[in-house]
């Protein structure tokens, strides 16, 4: 029997025990906070994944080695700001300080402490003024929606807007809920994250399905956003589970394991686009969509190129239907398939319009397809009819804005 998953309005905050707070540390900004701690009040069993980018920060070190070397951990301090990356030594002495500042302020044990960090590359962190931040941000958790999103405007750099979401579902006959905030705007490709993720949860699950479920999942989620091709130093997804929703403990793959696994999905899909939405610069939502393809691994590929099509980006960007970037995209995946076979489809909330059949143009109408490309939201569906697999990437177009954001970056 299918489970109902109920969105409902929440973040981090959401799932019982969690709280959350933020503060005005001066990393960098002025006039706004820049430091963020998710808290736990139970220590919660962990699972992470993180960037495969060879260049790793000191952050994603840390927290890679903590969550193989310890079951559970109860706090997560972030900032904005500055990305502790390329910062050698002196870099992941900081997390050890500002982690162990956390451990020692909320008495809490050995491996407890996450951190993470975005901003910019090569700047070392302003220790003192973190660790005396952490009292302030201890004092002032709290777990009400506020308390979470306010937590989330602190890790944002070029995010136009705060990006979160929870919802609520049962097992074993417990009200359950799974929460979670991220941010992501530029330097953004599906390889891995491409993000800063924090999900919580009340659900009682083991660590290495936890681990399983996280991994498996950003496969199809985090894995299938691109803004700009730029897989991040700092890529990190944490999830954690702290039990006290009281289900009996999901230690193997039952129907409350597959349950968990899609109100996770839920909850992943619901960021991803919330980042690839809010690109850097952009006017629109790119959702592209393969159907008909031989395997998944084929539909990827090519919902993939022609997400992160320099060409394309810019064509949605001028509303204009220049359908032949797309079958070009196709061309250059690497993927096999058949283009005189191949349907080709824009979508939005103005309608849908098939624009191309069997690798040839319609007698479409340009201003209809003008109109469709308008919308804040965009989608091309291709049919390449080859076989039963589907697979959906998502983007964003590319603006002139996207240049000045960048090229002024570091000021």
């Amino acid at each position: 029997m299918s489970v109902k998953i109920e969105k409902i309005n929440g973040g981090v905050t959401a799932p019982q025990g969690y709280t959350a707070a933020s503060y005005a540390a001066g990393i960098k900004y002025q006039n706004r906070d820049d430091m963020a701690l998710v808290y736990s009040t139970v220590p919660a069993v962990t699972a992470g994944t993180f960037t495969t980018n060879l260049v790793k920060a000191a952050p994603v070190i840390w927290d890679r080695d903590v969550i193989r070397a310890f079951k559970t951990s109860q706090a997560i301090v972030i900032n904005s700001g500055i990305a502790n990356a390329c910062t050698g030594a002196e870099g992941f002495a900081c997390c050890e300080a500002v982690a162990d500042e956390v451990r020692r302020v909320a008495g809490l044990g050995e491996g407890s402490v996450l951190v993470s960090s975005t901003g910019v590359i090569g700047k070392q962190l302003p220790v003192e003024k973190m660790k005396a931040a952490i009292p302030e941000l201890i004092k002032n958790l709290g777990s009400t929606l506020e308390h979470g999103t306010a937590a989330e405007k602190a890790i944002m750099t070029t995010d136009t807007k705060p990006k979160e979401v929870a919802v609520k579902f049962e097992l074993g006959g417990k009200t359950v809920t799974i929460g979670g905030m991220c941010k992501g705007s530029g330097m953004i490709h599906p390889n891995m994250c491409t993000m800063l993720c924090f999900i919580t949860s009340d659900v009682s699950i083991s660590k290495n399905l936890l681990g399983k479920a996280l991994k498996n999942d950003v496969q199809d989620t985090f894995n299938m956003i691109s803004v700009d091709g730029g897989t991040s130093t700092n890529d990190t997804v944490i999830l954690m589970a702290n039990g006290l929703a009281g289900n009996p403990e999901i230690t193997e793959e039952g129907d409350d394991y597959a349950t968990f696994c899609e109100a996770l999905h839920v909850v992943t899909e619901t960021l991803a686009k919330k980042i690839a939405g809010d690109g850097e610069g952009c006017t629109a939502l790119l959702e592209v969509k393969i159907v008909g393809a031989k395997d998944k691994e084929t539909a990827k590929m090519l919902a993939k190129s022609v997400v992160c099509s320099s060409l394309t980006k810019a064509a949605i960007y001028g509303h204009d239907a220049n359908w032949g970037r797309i079958l070009c995209a196709l061309g250059y995946s690497g993927a096999e398939f058949v283009p005189d076979r191949t349907d080709l489809y824009f979508e939005s909330a103005a309608g849908r319009l098939k624009v191309v059949e069997c690798g040839m143009a319609t007698d479409y109408s340009e201003e209809t397809a003008t109109k469709i490309l308008s919308e804040p939201e965009v989608t091309v569906i291709v049919d390449v009819k080859g076989g039963e697999a589907t697979a959906t990437a998502w983007g964003c177009d590319l603006t002139y804005d996207y240049v000045k954001i960048n090229a002024d970056y570091r000021s």
